[in-house]
């Protein structure tokens, strides 16, 4: 005869085995360690990165001072640091560039008169090949150069007509404010998804794995003479999450104290903390609405060779919603298609985090989402419930799906 414990007692009993055991894993430590080590790293990478300014410098002989100048400005514009430098005559800048003291030299064509055209005045001279960027804003330059000496020989003013050309514009008038995107927070909105996309990928896999393991080793039969099927499916999800609830919000707090001590996250500590409680929030959903699932896939099947093909079909709502996350929203976070798919509970939990972290989330969008992914949570729960306790003591071939669910 069997005797079963108290609900609670018996779901506390495998949660905390559970804990202990991942706990203790040597793979669980060290797939800590390498997210940490990837966090904190990837945040010196960017340090380093946003530290390192490329500057060129340009010599130019006196004539050609007028033009190097906004040549400096037009490069400016576009995030281009030039530096400029006078040079006595073109025989020394000529050495200069040879010498690599300088990046480029920008003179005045032998024999070319005041009146010629600007391509005929003007040349650039490098050692080997010049920016194309700087190329193409000095093109941009000779340009404006050419149409100011067409001015002047007309008699008008230069100065005056650039200045009426510049204010020239389009009045836009939005009916709603555009949200301003921060690349900070759509870095760590990216970074929030990508956590929770391999914390779903390592966790989630590893309930279905954990069930098929006690199942081979006949453990499942001992367990099941002192518990209820779904008491020993709900220790086993909420032991394994809390495990990797520890291990995302460990991380999350280390990645923002690093980004904070280097100087690379400077968006406000409110800001940052949000974008981690937001990650450990889904995370919390996601696991439990996938986990529950992969439970009773893993119950199906006896061998873990078997595993990795009865859980892909669940896994794939989740590798989809994390490619379309990390491909659309960094070149267009406003998109609708992500934000449609972010209300739909099997992709929410990937691309949710992503918006919610970038922001510009409205309110009611936000809680819908998690709204229906809890209103969804339960009915998973009754479905997978009723795999696995038909199917998790049945050994040998592959229990198929319909079969299992028609069990009495």
């Amino acid at each position: 005869m069997n005797v079963h414990m108290g609900s609670w007692s018996a779901i506390n009993l495998v949660a905390s085995r559970e804990v202990s055991v991942r706990l203790k894993s040597k793979a669980y430590r060290i797939s800590t360690l390498v997210l940490l080590i990837l966090i904190v790293g990837f945040t010196v990478v960017m340090k380093l990165i946003s530290g390192s300014t490329s500057t060129t410098t340009i010599g130019y002989v006196g004539p050609a001072k007028a033009l190097a100048v906004s040549w400096q400005a037009g490069a400016k514009a576009i995030g281009k640091d030039l530096t400029l430098t006078e040079v006595p005559d073109d025989a020394a800048g000529r050495k200069q560039v040879g010498d690599g003291a300088l990046d480029a030299l920008l003179t005045v064509k032998d024999g070319a008169s005041s009146s010629g055209s600007p391509q005929d005045s003007f040349q650039v001279v490098v050692k080997q090949d010049a920016d194309p960027t700087l190329r193409n804003t000095l093109n941009e330059v000779i340009k404006r150069y050419a149409l100011d000496q067409q001015i002047l020989s007309l008699g008008g003013d230069p100065v005056r007509i650039e200045s009426e050309v510049a204010t020239a514009a389009v009045d836009v008038v939005p009916l709603e404010k555009p949200h301003e995107y921060d690349p900070q927070q759509l870095a760590l909105g990216i970074i929030a998804g990508i956590l929770i996309y391999l914390s779903l990928m390592l966790n989630g896999q590893a309930v279905a794995q954990g069930v098929v393991e006690e199942k081979t080793s006949r453990v499942v039969e001992l367990l099941l003479s002192a518990i209820r099927p779904w008491q020993l499916m709900a220790g086993k999800v909420l032991g394994i999450g809390a495990v990797g609830l520890l291990q995302m919000a460990l991380v999350g707090v280390v990645g923002v104290v690093a980004g904070r001590l280097t100087g690379v996250l400077t968006i406000s500590i409110s800001a940052a903390a949000g974008t981690v409680i937001w990650l450990i929030v889904w995370y919390l959903l996601g696991f439990l609405m996938y986990s529950i699932v992969f439970a009773a896939l893993g119950a199906l099947v006896s061998r873990q060779e078997d595993v990795g093909g009865v859980v892909t079909p669940a896994l794939m709502f989740v590798i989809v919603g994390y490619v379309i996350g990390i491909s659309v929203l960094p070149s267009d976070p406003g998109s609708p298609l992500v934000e449609v798919l972010s209300l739909i509970p099997m992709f929410a939990p990937t691309l949710m985090p992503m918006r919610l972290g970038i922001g510009g989330v409205p309110v009611w969008e936000a809680v819908l989402s998690v709204a229906l992914v809890m209103a969804l949570i339960p009915a998973l729960i009754w479905l997978s419930g009723r795999i696995y306790r038909n199917a998790v003591l049945r050994s040998g071939a592959r229990v198929r799906l319909r079969d299992a669910l028609r069990a009495a």
